[in-house]
């Protein structure tokens, strides 16, 4: 499995949001400047420490489509099935559609390794940062770097990502057993 790398182009996918509406890449590049395709579960102690700072940079950077999915195993955690879903997204006051990969395609396409990973991808598709949040998971007051928000902030207007991958802490996705 080979990870979606900074200068490559990600893969297309459709899946359905928590209100069963399907979500596709080629719908969320068609307007604004770009997409930030967030890895997320329910269960994960870093994805719940990170989601109030993640619905900020969503708020703060509107000319970027948010969106989160979840590749998570429900038969092994069930608290990620596709049913808990809505309530998660609504406890943490998401308004980006929360896609489920109920597959696993769509996460061995990107290489995906953990919840929360992040791929922001420029209005091409082409992926401009791939990694972390920031380098505090656990306490936002003592934060003192924002890879995520620094290459949010550089797409938006239009500028080089000076730091086109980080390292992303948290969970292990979860896979099927073969």
């Amino acid at each position: 499995m080979t990870k979606l790398a900074p200068g490559r182009k990600a893969p297309p996918f459709e899946l359905k949001d928590q209100d069963g509406n399907a979500v596709s890449l080629e719908s969320l590049l068609a307007s604004g400047k770009g997409a930030a395709v967030l890895w997320l579960c329910n269960h994960c102690p870093y994805v719940v420490a990170y989601m109030g700072r993640l619905v900020a940079l969503d708020a703060e950077f509107p000319d970027i489509r948010f969106v989160g999915i979840n590749s998570n195993d429900p038969r092994t955690y069930p608290e990620d099935a596709p049913d808990k879903m809505p309530a998660f997204a609504r406890e943490h006051g998401a308004e980006f559609p929360y896609l489920f990969d109920e597959t696993q395609d769509v996460a061995r396409a990107y290489g995906v390794e953990r919840t929360p990973e992040i791929f922001l991808l420029g209005p091409d598709g082409v992926c401009v940062y791939e990694g972390g949040v920031d380098d505090n998971w656990n306490d936002p007051n003592h934060v003192t770097d924002r890879p995520l928000r620094d290459a949010l902030a550089a797409l938006s207007a239009g500028k080089p990502i000076e730091r086109p991958q980080t390292f992303a802490t948290g969970c292990s996705i979860k896979w099927k057993n073969a």
